[in-house]
């Protein structure tokens, strides 16, 4: 008798469970998107995953006959639901006022073209006899692809992969360039990079040139080169540490860098390499490094010149010049406005010396840092330190520029500087948006030193400086 019993009651708890559905074929579902666009993939490498939400917001319970790629089983999309990757899933049940996210990513197969090409396919839901769509659509881009096929022993138990360049090589406009690890340019050997290029580093990657080798990065107004991260969706566009760094080693020497923005890897440019006062190992004209997690432009013991840069929001250091070198910058706006996360070192830091290690203080000359028309400033109190060993030489100078400094700095003396504006917000049009051109109330425009000027007399947008008679400090010129 209480085996009847029990029986009624597990039926009639099977009945009460059971879920009523919907049938009416006006039934909709909702979307939190209806369309989805990746834009640009790379052929052969995949995309970042793209969520959207589905809702059920009608009076009752659903069921989804079926979810389903149109293109099937030879879509270029993938798609997961509810935990379920398939390019088709039956009866998706959906609560009253219920959702579920749906994943899709997409892989673009070679394609042999120059150019980009668009790929699109439809996710479909059919429900009480009822077809919705979300749409997907992929511009695909062909590229040339770099793989380690080289190494370097390291030490006896460590080697180092790269790329070998081992002859003049000449990266050309016509597509992309996606280096996987590092690309290294050996010994006697030039790596040019022609106008209009574009050079994608994949995470961890970098470039290296090593000891009696160089680097000709050579845009051109209007045509220039452009050097970051290969994820180009737009989630991607300013974040910062997506790949290494492009280091000069010691002994490359002829290195030149014109019109070429550089962004959003760990540290922009690395001038490792042996000082020389008559031939800078590392010349940077009219270019833009921005996004570095870590340093702009890092120079040890090297050469620098550099006019018409631009240095933007870097997580630790805008422009280091360390442990000695000669280092001259003309019309440059190092600006640094990071805004992920704190930081509390400066964007500018002059020092010549290091601790070897056993902890003895190794003095490295700084022969010269000179600063002409240059804006140093940033979000920080204080955006210029001097790590001066009192053992060692330590020569800088800075000439009609706009500075951010220590309270404590003497700017009396003639020695260091000359003209100088000291902790007056330079006014850019929109540090946010990384816009370092001046506003119009800024305290920059027409106070710079006339001989840089006269050398310089374009800017970074190839303005010229003389149309009012008095040029502004900074790389960008100020147009009413």
């Amino acid at each position: 008798m209480k085996g009847l019993i029990y029986i009624a009651c597990f039926v009639v708890f099977l009945f009460s469970c059971k879920k009523d559905f919907i049938n009416n074929s006006d039934i909709m579902l909702t979307f939190s998107t209806d369309s989805i666009l990746f834009d640009t993939v790379f052929t052969t490498i995949g995309s970042s995953t793209y969520k959207f939400k589905i809702y059920n917001n009608n009076d009752g319970n659903i069921n989804i006959s079926e979810i389903f790629l149109a293109g099937g089983d030879n879509s270029n999309f993938r798609i997961n639901i509810d935990g379920i990757s398939s390019t088709n899933v039956s009866d998706i049940e959906l609560l009253n006022n219920d959702s579920l996210y749906i994943f899709v990513e997409v892989t673009i197969d070679p394609n042999n073209k120059n150019n980009p090409l668009v790929i699109v396919d439809s996710i479909m839901f059919l429900t009480n006899n009822n077809y919705q769509a979300v749409h997907l659509a992929a511009w695909g881009q062909d590229a040339y692809f770099y793989t380690p096929n080289d190494s370097i022993l390291v030490n006896e138990n460590s080697y180092f992969y790269y790329h070998n360049i081992s002859s003049n090589t000449t990266l050309n406009s016509d597509k992309p360039h996606v280096i996987y690890g590092y690309m290294g340019v050996n010994p006697n050997n030039t790596l040019t990079i022609s106008p209009g290029s574009n050079i994608h580093f994949h995470a961890n990657s970098g470039l290296i040139i090593f000891n009696d080798a160089t680097l000709k990065c050579l845009g051109e107004f209007g045509n220039s080169i452009t050097i970051e991260g290969d994820r180009l969706e737009p989630y991607y566009e300013n974040i910062p540490g997506q790949w290494d760094r492009i280091w000069f080693a010691p002994g490359s020497i002829n290195n030149e860098i014109q019109h070429t923005t550089i962004k959003n890897g760990t540290i922009g440019l690395h001038a490792d390499t042996i000082g020389n006062s008559s031939n800078p190992t590392l010349s940077i004209y009219n270019s833009i490094i921005k996004n570095m997690s870590s340093i702009g432009i890092f120079g040890q013991g090297t050469n620098i010149y550099a006019e018409n840069v631009v240095v933007g929001n870097c997580g630790q250091y805008g422009v280091v010049c360390n442990i000695g070198g000669n280092y001259n910058f003309k019309h440059c706006t190092f600006s640094n406005y990071w805004n992920y996360g704190g930081r509390n070192t400066p964007n500018l830091l002059l020092n010549n010396w290091y601790e070897d290690i056993n902890g003895n203080v190794i003095v490295r000359n700084l022969e010269s840092a000179n600063f002409y028309n240059c804006i140093v400033y940033g979000n920080i109190n204080e955006e210029i330190i001097f790590n001066k060993e009192e053992s060692g030489t330590f020569n800088y100078y800075f000439d009609n520029c706009l500075l951010k400094l220590p309270n404590n700095i003497d700017i009396s003396n003639p020695t260091y500087f000359n003209n100088v504006l000291i902790n007056q917000n330079p006014k850019f049009k929109d540090t946010d948006a990384q816009n370092f051109q001046l506003d119009t109330l800024s305290p920059a425009i027409d106070i710079a030193g006339i001989p840089a000027a006269n050398d310089i007399p374009y800017d970074l947008l190839n303005v010229y400086r003389f149309l009012d008679n008095n040029p502004d400090i900074g790389a960008y010129e100020r147009i009413e």
